[in-house]
């Protein structure tokens, strides 16, 4: 399952490092990256294959979620399929 990873915030140091960690230890492989900076706002997109997650996909938008709280940005964990529908013209 495929799953896209929104990172939304200030930028400050870390960002990338403590997402990609959090994703690394629940063993969900980014599969393509992109971010940028608008002045000092961080954005940062992600597609993430969880076929081999130890967590659902619902602990792993919890736990997110937390990390976000923790670092100071919003971060979002959506199904592949919905973030497309959502996204769709």
């Amino acid at each position: 399952m495929k799953s896209i990873v929104t990172v939304i915030g200030k930028d400050k140091p870390g960002i990338i490092a403590k997402v990609s960690s959090a994703l690394a230890q629940n063993q969900v492989n980014i599969e393509d990256i992109s971010q940028t900076l608008m002045q000092d706002n961080f954005t940062m997109l992600m597609l993430c294959d969880l076929s081999k997650a130890t967590v659902s996909l619902n602990e792993l938008q919890n736990q997110l979620v937390e990390l976000g709280k923790e670092i100071g940005v919003s971060i979002h964990v959506q199904h592949e399929d919905i973030f497309n529908a959502m996204h769709k013209i």
